[in-house]
């Protein structure tokens, strides 16, 4: 696999850019982006380098033990911390700046933790794609300070999966995935029994093999996003989803038929007032 000179120069400046920074703590989740950062920012800094691994009621205990993993097999220090958005009451109500509430109280504890260990800088996996979509935590990152080293060398979802493949990442071919409290319509409320009901359904389609999957809350109702060539399988097994679907609680299970889309929730923020 050859990278064409555009992307290596992409690179070239992202290992720049961490140079400059000399000691870092990480967030690190274990997806593409994250991953592929903490990858470089070790290649280039060593033990000068921190992933810190938040858990809490809105991350599947699957992703928890997949970025531990990853941060073992990179042989990078880490540290496993825990998060409270659920005691966040701006969080838990759900408004479109709900990601602001959650960002902040991790960037916080991140800069904290730095400033233990004598580093300066924390670092976060925003890319350069993220500049287009509708993002409440860039305004934390942006008020505490964290710096985004793939969005400023202009890394791109596509360069780092192709730079991931490359070095060979594991996760170049990961799904994306967003923390569960973005299954709910804005506006409605989150809470921990609806968060594990919804992990508890997506982890059933992905064992029937589907990679990409988001199940949409809307109370009583699940709104299933898979990829478009996916939904015909989807079809076939109906029977058996609508079954586990309606014993995990919901009464009614429909098939969004525009497919998977990231974000998808977002597609009202036109029509609301905030």
């Amino acid at each position: 696999m050859k990278l064409d000179d555009k992307l290596w120069q992409k690179y070239e400046r992202l290992k720049k850019i961490i140079e400059s920074l000399e000691g870092v703590v990480i967030g690190f989740s274990g997806g593409v982006d994250s991953t592929f950062l903490l990858k470089a920012a070790h290649d280039v800094l060593g033990d000068k380098v921190l992933a810190v691994i938040a858990t809490s009621e809105t991350y599947p205990q699957r992703e928890i033990e997949d970025a531990l993993k990853l941060a073992q097999e990179l042989g990078v220090r880490f540290k496993l911390i825990k998060t409270h958005e659920l005691q966040d009451d701006n969080f838990r109500q759900n408004p479109p700046q709900r990601c602001y509430y959650c960002k902040k109280e991790l960037f916080t504890k991140l800069k904290t933790i730095a400033q233990e260990k004598g580093f300066k800088w924390v670092l976060d996996g925003s890319n350069y794609d993220d500049l287009d979509d509708f993002r409440p935590g860039t305004k934390a990152r942006d008020e505490l300070g964290v710096r985004s080293p793939l969005q400023e060398a202009k890394l791109t979802k596509k360069d780092i999966r192709l730079l991931s493949k490359y070095f060979g990442l594991s996760t170049w071919s990961k799904p994306s995935f967003a923390c569960l409290a973005s299954r709910f319509p804005y506006y409605t409320p989150i809470d921990e029994e609806d968060l594990q009901r919804i992990g508890q359904a997506e982890d059933f389609l992905r064992g029937l093999g589907f990679r990409q999957v988001r199940v949409r809350h809307h109370g009583f109702l699940a709104r299933i996003e898979v990829l478009l060539e996916e939904i015909p399988r989807l079809v076939e097994q109906k029977e058996m989803v609508v079954k586990k679907f309606k014993a995990l609680g919901y009464r009614y299970v429909t098939i969004d038929l525009e497919g998977y889309r990231s974000g998808s929730m977002n597609e009202v923020l036109e029509s609301l007032e905030f």
